[in-house]
């Protein structure tokens, strides 16, 4: 995540929890940061190694508490990529956002864009009777080292 994106996040995640009459917490300031700080797609298991490294005694289960409560709260985006582990991300105050491809082989994961993507699946709401309110979008395939290994 760039530098003043995660700190817009940072900012806005604190103003949220405080309006929802979350009290501050070290623990979550913890994750928040860690989340800020390894930006896209990351697991629980990432976000504790990276405060355990910094010397934090934030133990696994705060880390799923805070993330479970930012998920509710709307501030950070979970999703499966088919590893069976929960992937998750900063949700931005603009709604900006992106999707992901997974490598099958290695388990690389990368963010991709796509307006012409975004288009199709909003004109769904045009031949369905949904109206679609949020989405994510988890490509499959090789990534190019692993295919160059075959």
């Amino acid at each position: 995540m760039a530098s003043q994106t995660a700190t817009d996040w940072t900012a806005h995640t604190t103003e949220a929890l405080a309006k929802a009459g979350y009290r501050s917490s070290a623990a979550r300031e913890e994750v928040i940061a860690a989340i800020a700080e390894l930006g896209c797609s990351i697991t629980a298991r990432e976000i504790a190694d990276l405060l355990r490294e910094r010397g934090s005694g934030v133990g696994l289960a705060s880390i799923y508490r805070a993330l479970d409560l930012l998920d509710r709260l709307g501030l950070v985006q979970r999703f499966d990529v088919g590893e069976g582990v929960a992937r998750y991300e900063a949700a931005l105050p603009g709604g900006d956002h992106h999707h992901h491809v997974v490598c099958d082989s290695c388990g690389t994961v990368e963010p991709f864009e796509d307006e012409e993507l975004e288009r199709a699946i909003h004109g769904l709401e045009s031949r369905t009777d949904f109206a679609i309110s949020a989405h994510d979008v988890t490509l499959h395939g090789e990534c190019p080292s692993c295919r160059a290994r075959d």
